[in-house]
């Protein structure tokens, strides 16, 4: 027995062989994988790591490149109005647009579980994102196009307005110089001399087209060749212009057309007493008023611009907008990444909560938002990230003269770089500024990341 033991030690020798080999193979196979990782590290540095250090030693030189400043592009950068905005609009996108795609994202997924075809639903909200930002902004700055002729937003707004709140008849109409009618400060006409009940009065406007004038509208000497009874109140406002030239000013003569749907007030010691409206001809008559003197008037809202809806690109919601228009691409990205996340929870301990009585709103708020923790904290930084550097949709969808009220970092820093500021010292400033915002949240997420792996 020993002598067997002695005769087996001298095996070691080619033990310790095949480790030096494993060793130069483990060395070999770290220079073959690092041969081929190479063209990805050179573009790696060319594209990212030597722009990035580009950027931040340019942002310590003057807009020439040639003086260097040391840190008075990063003092600007803090003191410019136009920077202090668009880190206000950065802000604001930050904390609303994750926020809200996350919401949306998670409820959407949750009610597309629901539906027969979940699949198509799912298809139809994920389509954006092949959508470029280009082909978007074009799409949302044409939807939210101020004209209701060219923009949909407004096209709707304005036919829900007008279907509840109707349109004023005339908005062009105005009275005659001169005659019956003088205008008051609130855009509405009041008749220069009082009128008494057993009066027919002339109400002379002009300013509206023959052509625009209601398919209805009948000639006005129909209604001026009635007399009034004496408790009543007769009158006619009409378009004050023949048609082929000719006739009297502030008399309705032949061929001159009433004006229907006008709205006519007499009015006694400052306070209205009727209200009546314009027939076909024009006509309008008061009954039962109290014998007495009155002033007719035509309130403004007979001469109201016509409701042309919401100034969706204008200074107070041009950010908002933009903020739709993004909600619009990404909330099909956060739908399908939360979706993915919520077919894998257990199955078991939703049918458990069934059982014992929750309902499904228990159900949402208590298991499946918290059971889905991760994924909505890796879809709000991603979108986060996403949010920072979003330039396009503001680029394209606010117009010039309210860029700066929707300008975000990424845009100022193109507008002082390129745009026409030149000033490349500054705008790289700005681009070190918003690396700084960035790398927090990436270096978050790519931890959840690993953890998620281990």
């Amino acid at each position: 027995m020993t002598a067997t033991l002695t005769e087996a030690e001298p095996a070691a020798p080619p033990a310790h062989g095949d480790a030096r080999r494993r060793q130069q193979a483990v060395r070999r196979g770290r220079a073959v994988a690092l041969l081929f990782v190479l063209p990805a590290l050179l573009l790696l540095g060319a594209l990212v790591v030597y722009p990035v250090l580009f950027s931040i030693g340019r942002s310590f030189f003057d807009a020439s490149g040639t003086k260097f400043v040391g840190a008075h592009n990063y003092t600007e950068m803090v003191s410019d109005p136009a920077t202090r905005k668009a880190i206000r609009n950065t802000v604001i996108w930050v904390v609303v647009a994750p926020a809200l795609l996350t919401a949306l994202g998670l409820i959407l997924a949750v009610l597309v579980e629901k539906v027969r075809w979940a699949t198509a639903f799912k298809l139809l909200l994920f389509m954006p994102m092949a959508v470029s930002f280009l082909a978007a902004g074009i799409i949302f700055r044409l939807a939210y196009d101020e004209d209701p002729a060219k923009g949909v937003l407004n096209a709707a707004a304005v036919s829900v307005h007008d279907t509840f709140a109707g349109t004023s008849p005339y908005p062009t109409a105005r009275a005659r110089d001169g005659e019956n009618l003088a205008p008051r400060k609130d855009g509405s006409y009041r008749t220069r001399a009082t009128v008494s009940p057993g009066q027919t009065v002339a109400l002379p406007l002009v300013g509206v087209l023959p052509g625009d004038l209601p398919s209805g509208s009948r000639p006005a000497a129909t209604a001026a060749a009635h007399r009034a009874d004496t408790d009543q109140l007769r009158g006619v406002a009409y378009l004050d212009f023949t048609p082929g030239g000719g006739g009297t000013p502030g008399k309705v003569d032949r061929g001159e057309s009433g004006l229907p749907g006008m709205t006519v007030q007499a009015v006694r010691d400052g306070r209205t007493v009727a209200t009546t409206t314009t027939g076909a001809d024009g006509g309008f008559v008061f009954t039962g008023l109290r014998s007495g003197s009155y002033t007719l008037a035509l309130p403004a809202s007979n001469f109201a611009e016509p409701y042309s809806g919401v100034s969706w690109l204008g200074p107070t919601l041009v950010t908002p907008a933009i903020i739709g228009a993004y909600l619009w691409i990404w909330t099909g990205f956060a739908m399908v990444l939360i979706g993915a996340g919520l077919s894998t929870l257990p199955r078991d301990a939703l049918e458990a909560a069934r059982m014992d009585g929750a309902n499904e709103w228990q159900i949402f708020r208590r298991i499946t938002v918290p059971l889905l923790a991760p994924v909505l904290t890796v879809v709000l930084v991603t979108l986060v990230i996403n949010v920072m550097k979003v330039f396009d949709l503001v680029y394209i969808i606010a117009p010039g003269p309210v860029q700066q009220d929707a300008t975000v970092l990424a845009t100022q820093m193109w507008l002082v770089s390129f745009g026409g500021g030149n000033d490349q010292g500054l705008g790289s400033a700005l681009g070190v500024l918003l690396l700084l915002l960035v790398v927090p949240a990436m270096i978050f997420n790519v931890r959840r990341f690993k953890r998620s792996q281990q």
